[in-house]
């Protein structure tokens, strides 16, 4: 990933609440020669050294987590936004600007790992569940499932960790402009009902 200092993230607070707000990862495996590529939410362990997520087990992550090259990346993409230059003091003073997208992404490399214990599976698609369903104010559990009906859709699943050896996070939130310019982007997605806008103006606030 090509990555100017003034876009690095190191900060594992901030990295680990990137991974909490868009859980939903895309991960890069390599099999037999190809790319492997699969979109799963994942979750951080709270000392941020492992994800646990889970698959089919008709998928060819079974395949990458059994073979001699268990490496894979987990790439999780928070908010991002077309940067208009007509926002900038600048283009009136030079008009030496170009468009831009700001966006916020985290790249987790380590080594999967398959978990097959149907009891850990259960806890893990119970916990998963539990963090979810209040963000539509809702009170589902898995419990409220007939249970035979749950035990046949967990034998289909099995378990997955990976163990993070690399997280690294890319927030080009428009550092590299001069500050007036900064001040004017944050200034403009304040007026803006649009949500995914309102996301990239929460992450230009944050503490860098």
């Amino acid at each position: 990933m090509y990555l100017p200092k003034h876009f690095l993230v190191e900060d594992p607070v901030l990295l680990g609440q990137l991974i909490s707000e868009y859980p939903l990862a895309t991960i890069v495996a390599n099999l037999d020669g190809h790319f492997e590529i699969n979109h799963l939410p994942l979750m951080l362990s709270v000392d941020g050294t492992k994800l646990y997520g889970h698959i089919a087990k008709m998928n060819p992550l079974t395949k990458v987590a059994s073979s001699s090259n268990t490496s894979v990346t987990a790439i999780f993409h928070g908010p991002n936004a077309y940067v208009t230059p007509s926002w900038y003091p600048s283009k009136q003073e030079t008009g030496k600007v170009v468009p831009t997208w700001n966006y916020a992404t985290v790249h987790a490399e380590g080594f999967i790992k398959l978990i097959d214990d149907p009891q850990w599976l259960r806890s893990h698609v119970s916990q998963m569940t539990d963090i979810h369903e209040p963000t539509y104010q809702s009170t589902w559990k898995l419990d409220d499932a007939p249970e035979e009906y749950v035990q046949t859709m967990l034998k289909a699943i099995i378990g997955i960790e990976i163990e993070v050896k690399s997280l690294i996070g890319k927030f080009k939130l428009s550092q590299n402009r001069p500050a007036e310019d900064y001040d004017a982007v944050v200034a403009q997605l304040e007026k803006s009902p649009q949500e995914v806008l309102q996301e990239m103006l929460g992450y230009m606030r944050r503490p860098k």
